[in-house]
């Protein structure tokens, strides 16, 4: 999950298209081509916390260090943080070799040069193309283009539910529908617990969710040429009807509107909520005292019907892409990191540490990845998770309807009316930033 501000994300060509004149990458203290001494890493936070993730890739790193004789520079850095990091390294010139990105930066850091394009030579390098689950390799930049980086980690939204508070309220059975989660919202949302889970103030969950119900509604944020539509009576319909399970179904604490940094799966540890749409969370349930049996796992829910293509859709495409700097001073060494992270045994340990579904074909076929909570994100990403648009400006998209989204949150947490006209105004005005 991420965060990014508005300013960065509306900056993100612009800064980025900077990049190749820039003396990036290995740093004075790095290596080269020549010399490999060393690599920086920028590794997203996985887990649940910064700690929790140098703990499980630090001696991995030195089974690399070991492999090769290259030591790597570690930094875990916060979703919130990360492209506000990138777009601060690529301005000052100190930048890492090799970072993670989420998925859906592909298309937009693919457009400024700033990412090694991995073309058949690169992927030879690495073990081949086809070692790669295609959907994942399609998540990582423009459809006829080389990808701008490789695929790392591969994810879905799944609905996580607590089984005692289920029992609790009487209910049976997860919900299939958004019509059942509401009914079963309203029997537990009572006597300071609450249904559902959010995360208001993260501008990309906001996005991930109202991508997903907008697709329910028929309808994409941009039409075939690329151009936003924003405005759309599916788009409005998607975004009201998300915000409603605060401002109307009141099935979401209002506090919920501000929370950006897991704190929504630390309610559903605690009890203090009984359901949670999130892409990975066996960890941090783990991390949080909770046993397996304390909570189950479904797909995501339909307006009618079964998960599936189209108006069935309940997930976006998620996943975490490793990628290499262009300008970075050892990019052979940097290549080999990349092969050590996406090799077979590297996929299956992290995967099944992080709770997500490895990229790589042969991984993937760990019996590990048959779990119960795992097989609905695999079955989640082959049959109903389509990928957000991608478009050069898909960051961009990320905080204008995301920021709108945010500020309806804040809204309905004060008690505003919550209407189709305030949504549509909000969307407006998103639509008119993304054309400046």
């Amino acid at each position: 999950m991420r965060t990014i501000r508005a300013a960065a994300a509306v900056a993100v060509v612009s800064a980025l298209t900077a990049v190749a004149g820039c003396g990036g990458g290995s740093s004075s203290e790095g290596g080269s081509n020549e010399s490999p001494k060393t690599l920086t890493y920028w590794a997203s936070n996985q887990g649940p916390n910064i700690e929790a993730d140098k703990k499980i890739l630090t001696p991995e790193l030195k089974k690399f260090e070991e492999q090769t004789g290259i030591k790597v520079k570690l930094e875990v850095i916060p979703w919130s943080d990360l492209l506000n990091r990138i777009l601060a390294a690529t301005t000052s010139g100190a930048g890492p070799d090799v970072l993670n990105i989420g998925n859906t930066w592909s298309a937009s850091l693919q457009a400024t040069g700033a990412l090694l394009p991995w073309d058949q030579k690169n992927f030879d390098a690495i073990g081949g193309r086809d070692r790669f689950v295609d959907s994942a390799v399609a998540s990582a930049g423009a459809e006829g283009q080389d990808p701008a980086a490789v695929p790392l980690y591969s994810l879905s939204y799944a609905l996580y539910y607590n089984k005692k508070m289920f029992a609790d309220a009487g209910i049976t059975q997860p919900p299939a529908t958004w019509d059942q989660l509401v009914a079963d919202g309203k029997k537990i949302s009572k006597d300071g617990k609450w249904a559902l889970g959010a995360e208001g103030g993260n501008l990309s969950n906001n996005i991930h969710q109202v991508f997903v119900l907008g697709k329910q509604h028929g309808v994409d944020f941009f039409d075939k040429a690329g151009k936003p539509t924003f405005t759309s009576d599916g788009a409005v319909a998607a975004v009201k009807q998300y915000v409603d399970f605060m401002a109307k179904d009141k099935i979401i604490a209002p506090g919920n509107a501000e929370y950006a940094q897991n704190q929504s799966l630390q309610d559903f540890s605690k009890g203090k909520t009984a359901m949670v749409l999130w892409q990975a969370a066996a960890s941090t349930f783990a991390s949080q005292g909770m046993k397996p049996e304390d909570w189950g796992v479904a797909p995501v829910p339909v307006q009618s019907g079964t998960p599936g293509a189209g108006q069935n859709t309940n997930s976006m495409v998620a996943g975490i892409n490793i990628a290499v700097f262009n300008n970075t001073k050892n990019v052979d060494g940097a290549k080999k990191f990349v092969k050590f992270m996406t090799s077979d045994e590297e996929q299956k340990l992290l995967n099944k540490t992080f709770g997500a579904i490895p990229p790589v074909k042969a991984a993937q076929e760990d019996p590990a990845f048959a779990a119960p909570d795992l097989k609905v994100l695999r079955d989640t990403l082959a049959t109903s998770a389509a990928p957000l648009p991608q478009v050069p400006n898909e960051s961009q998209f990320e905080t204008t309807v995301g920021t709108a989204v945010k500020e309806l949150w804040a809204d309905a947490a004060a008690g505003k009316p919550v209407t189709t006209e305030s949504v549509k105004a909000a969307l407006t005005k998103a639509q008119q930033q993304m054309a400046q």
